[in-house]
C-alpha cells in the first residue's frame, strides 16, 4: 500500500522527548506535519487550536491528564479524530481499556517503523472515509434500495442485471448458495420496479409442509379442512399489484408446482376447497440454492415450470468469490451491531483469521459471527477467541476434506481408504526424492523394504 501522509497533521503526545523525536522523524520523512506535546494538557491545547490534527498519537503514561483521560475527553467532546494509543508490550489490560474507550488502534513499545507508518496510514484513510460518508449523508437522502453491499466484479454483474430487469414484469430466478443474500436481491428488484408502491410478500417454500404450503400460497375457503373456520386469502392475493418472492422453490412438491405453473401461465387459481377463480396481477421472483436442472433430470422438478420461472437468472456469488467485499461487509456489520454508540474493532490476528476463512455459510454466517463477537467482546477489541469459527472452514481444510473423501471412492471402507492413502504418500515421496527409494524411505520414516513390499 502506497503511503499517503503528505499534507496530514499528526499530534504526538509523549513525555519522553526521544520517543517524540523518533516518531516525528519517521512521520515527517513521509511528508506529514507533526505537533509535539509533552503532557496531557499540551495535547488538549493542540486539539483546541485553529489547525486541528488529523490523527493523535497518545502515550498512556504521561503527566496528567494521562493518555486515556485525554482520549476520554476527545470522545466526550465529539471531536472526530482517530486516536492511536502508545502502550508497553506487557500492558494488555491497558490496551483493552484503551480500545473500549474508543481508541482507533494501539502501538506497542518498542516501535517498528513499518508498523507505525502502516497504522497511521490506516487511521488517516479511516478519517477520510468517515468524512466522505458524513458529507454524502448530509447531501443525499438514504436510498431505500441500497441494501446490497459490495463493489466486487461479481456484485457489479448483479447490479447490472437488476438495473436491466427491475422495471419489467419478467419473472426472475435468483440462484446461489444459502446465505448469499438472495432475498435482498428480490427486495431491491421490487423497490426498483414500477410496483414499488405495492406489497412485497415473501414465503419460504421449505419452511412449510405440502399441505400447509398450498393453503399459504393460494388461500382456502371456510371448511376446506379441519380448522379452516373462515375464508383466508393466500400470499398471491396479498401480493396483488406487487411482488411475491418464493424462496427455496426447489423444495416445492409436484402438486404445488403444477398449480404454480397455472398461475404463471394464466394469472389465475382457485383457493383450496373452492371453485371460484381468482385473478391476480403479481410479479413472481423465485430463489433456490439447488441445482434445478439436476432435479429435473431426476424428476424432482418440472421442466416447464423451470423455464417459466427462469426467464431471467441472477446468480448471487458466494462470499469466497467476493474477497474484495469482505472488509466492506465487516465494517458494515461492526456499525450495525455497535455498542454504546461506537464500533467494536478487530485485532490484526482476528482480521487475519476472518480473511483466511472460507465462509461456507456466506454473508449470513459472517454477519452472525460479527454480531456474536461484538457481544462477547462487549463492544471493544475483538480477538480470535470471540469469533468462534468452526474448524474446516478454510479453503485448505476444505480441499483436504475433499481429498480424503475421494479416497473413500476406491471402495473397501476405511481399510481401503487407508491403503490408498498409504500408496499415494509413497508415490509422492518417491517423486519428491527424484526416484531415490532410499531417500523416499527416509522422508517417510520407514525402511526401504517397506516401500518395496507395499
Amino acid at each position: 500500500m502506497a503511503l499517503e501522509l503528505e499534507g496530514s497533521t499528526i499530534l504526538i503526545a509523549d513525555d519522553e522527548a526521544p520517543i517524540r523525536e523518533m516518531l516525528q522523524e519517521i512521520l515527517e520523512l513521509e511528508g506529514a506535519r507533526t505537533i509535539l506535546a509533552g503532557t496531557g494538557t499540551e495535547a488538549l491545547s493542540a486539539l483546541t487550536a485553529e489547525e486541528q490534527p488529523d490523527v493523535a498519537i497518545l502515550d498512556v503514561r504521561m503527566p496528567p491528564p494521562d493518555g486515556l483521560s485525554v482520549l476520554q475527553q476527545i470522545r466526550s467532546s465529539g471531536i472526530d479524530l482517530p486516536v492511536l494509543i502508545i502502550t508497553a508490550q506487557d500492558s494488555s489490560t491497558m490496551t483493552i481499556e484503551a480500545m473500549q474507550r474508543g481508541a482507533y488502534d494501539y502501538l506497542g513499545k518498542p516501535f517498528d517503523t513499518d508498523e507505525i507508518l502502516h497504522t497511521v496510514q490506516r487511521a488517516l484513510e479511516h478519517r477520510r472515509l468517515t468524512r466522505r460518508v458524513s458529507a454524502l449523508e448530509k447531501r443525499i437522502p438514504a436510498d431505500p434500495r441500497d441494501i446490497l453491499i459490495g463493489h466486487s466484479a461479481p456484485m457489479q454483474q448483479v447490479y447490472k442485471l437488476i438495473g436491466r430487469v427491475a422495471a419489467s414484469d419478467a419473472t426472475v430466478m435468483i440462484t446461489g448458495e444459502s446465505g448469499t443474500g438472495k432475498e435482498l436481491v428480490a427486495q431491491v428488484l421490487h423497490r426498483s420496479s414500477l410496483r414499488n408502491e405495492g406489497p412485497f410478500i415473501a414465503i419460504n417454500c421449505a419452511a412449510l409442509p405440502e399441505t400447509l404450503l398450498e393453503s399459504e400460497l393460494f388461500g382456502h375457503e371456510k371448511g376446506a379442512f379441519t380448522g379452516a373456520l373462515a375464508q383466508r386469502k393466500g400470499r398471491f392475493e396479498q401480493a396483488n399489484k406487487g411482488t411475491i418472492f418464493l424462496d427455496e422453490i426447489g423444495d416445492m412438491s409436484p402438486a404445488t408446482q403444477k398449480k404454480l405453473l397455472r398461475v404463471l401461465q394464466e394469472r389465475t387459481f382457485e383457493r383450496v376447497g373452492g371453485n371460484i377463480t381468482v385473478k391476480v396481477n403479481v410479479r413472481v421472483i423465485a430463489a433456490t440454492n439447488r441445482d434445478l436442472l439436476q432435479d429435473i433430470g431426476t424428476g424432482g422438478f418440472r421442466e416447464d415450470l423451470y423455464y417459466r420461472l427462469n426467464v431471467v437468472n441472477i446468480h448471487m456469488p458466494p462470499l469466497r468469490d467476493r474477497a474484495d467485499d469482505l472488509h466492506i461487509l465487516i465494517d458494515h456489520f461492526l456499525r450495525k451491531y455497535r455498542v454504546g454508540g461506537r464500533n467494536a474493532r478487530l485485532s490484526e490476528v482476528a482480521m487475519q483469521q476472518i480473511t483466511g476463512y472460507d465462509w461456507p455459510g456466506n454473508v449470513r454466517q459472517l454477519e452472525n459471527t460479527i454480531e456474536r463477537a461484538v457481544v462477547l467482546a462487549q463492544g471493544g477489541m475483538i480477538s480470535p477467541e470471540h469469533l468462534l469459527l468452526a474448524e474446516g472452514g478454510s479453503a485448505h481444510d476444505r480441499s483436504l476434506t475433499d481429498a480424503l473423501g475421494r479416497l473413500l471412492d476406491v471402495g473397501g471402507g476405511l481399510d481401503g481408504a487407508l491403503h490408498a492413502a498409504r500408496q499415494r504418500l509413497i508415490e509422492i515421496a518417491i517423486e519428491r526424492s527424484g526416484g531415490d527409494r532410499a531417500a523416499a524411505a527416509l522422508l517417510l520414516g520407514v525402511s526401504e523394504d517397506e516401500l518395496t513390499t507395499t
